[in-house]
């Protein structure tokens, strides 16, 4: 497991909120689900956490508001490349979201308030559909 990802990857875990990989790979499940936190829960997770946590959730409510057709039910930040969290600052340039089976290239980049509970300035471009030839690759489930 990357050392990186597991204190992350233990507590959310531990909050059940998260999917594990299909495969019996070691990457760790940085997945958001689409059922949003409640702020007493966000606010037991580690700060960084909490604010990927919350900029993530904001990630699939935009692309499901703005995008007809689209129903978010999962959202991977890191599937082809690092999230980057730097205080109240997310940056997930290689990220996917998952709506009616397919699979999504996404980027975004998000400030949080709040201690992480509320969204200050949020922007993202979603990108095209992620062929199924790529999926286990990038930790990305059916």
């Amino acid at each position: 497991m990357n050392k990186k990802h597991a204190p992350l990857a233990a507590i959310l875990a531990a909050l059940a909120c998260l999917a594990a990989p299909a495969s019996g790979d070691a990457r760790p499940a940085h997945r958001q689900s689409p059922r949003p936190m409640k702020p007493e829960e966000m606010l037991k997770l580690d700060p960084s956490a909490r604010v990927e946590q919350r900029c993530n959730a904001r990630a699939m409510g935009e692309v499901g508001r703005e995008h007809k057709g689209m129903r978010p039910d999962e959202f991977v930040a890191y599937a082809f490349a690092d999230t980057q969290v730097n205080g109240a600052t997310v940056k997930a340039p290689g990220a996917a979201v998952r709506s009616r089976g397919a699979w999504y290239h996404v980027s975004y980049e998000c400030e949080t308030a709040d201690n992480g509970l509320s969204i200050r300035s949020f922007s993202y471009v979603l990108g095209d559909e992620i062929p199924k030839k790529d999926w286990d690759e990038h930790y990305l489930v059916p």
